[in-house]
């Protein structure tokens, strides 16, 4: 996968979020926004109490974020696998298995770590189906 097909599929994160109630529920106090990006390929993410307002890809001039979780394309494919590769599972295994990065202020990202784990795991449920590969 390329980043602008990573991209694509996080232009799903609005239908796979918000209509799963328990997961909105769970990030009900999360209201910001966070950066993630493939490649080159930055992908802005505005979520309010829990449901993901809009994504945006850029390039983008001067725009800001709290956290950003940043990969290879290919590290975001073996992520979003239906059965991910020890170190693929989820986004804070990446980074101790050396192909993701955290920057900017993690204390949102920690905070509600299980909802932005389950938010960027939620592509992993059109694997294999092509719905998610946009």
């Amino acid at each position: 996968m390329t980043g602008e097909e990573i991209a694509r599929s996080l232009g799903r994160l609005p239908e796979l979020v918000n209509g799963n109630a328990p997961l909105v529920r769970r990030g009900r106090t999360l209201s910001g926004e966070f950066l993630v990006q493939a490649d080159d390929v930055p992908v802005h993410i505005r979520v309010h109490e829990g449901r993901v307002e809009a994504v945006e890809t850029g390039p983008f001039r001067m725009r800001s974020w709290r956290f950003a979780i940043k990969a290879e394309a290919q590290a975001w494919a073996r992520h979003w696998e239906p059965m991910p590769a020890p170190g693929y599972h989820d986004v804070i295994a990446m980074t101790r298995l050396g192909v993701a990065r955290l920057e900017g202020d993690l204390q949102p990202l920690m905070a509600h770590l299980r909802y932005v784990k389950e938010v960027l795991a939620a592509p992993r449920a059109t694997a294999g189906t092509g719905a998610g590969r946009g």
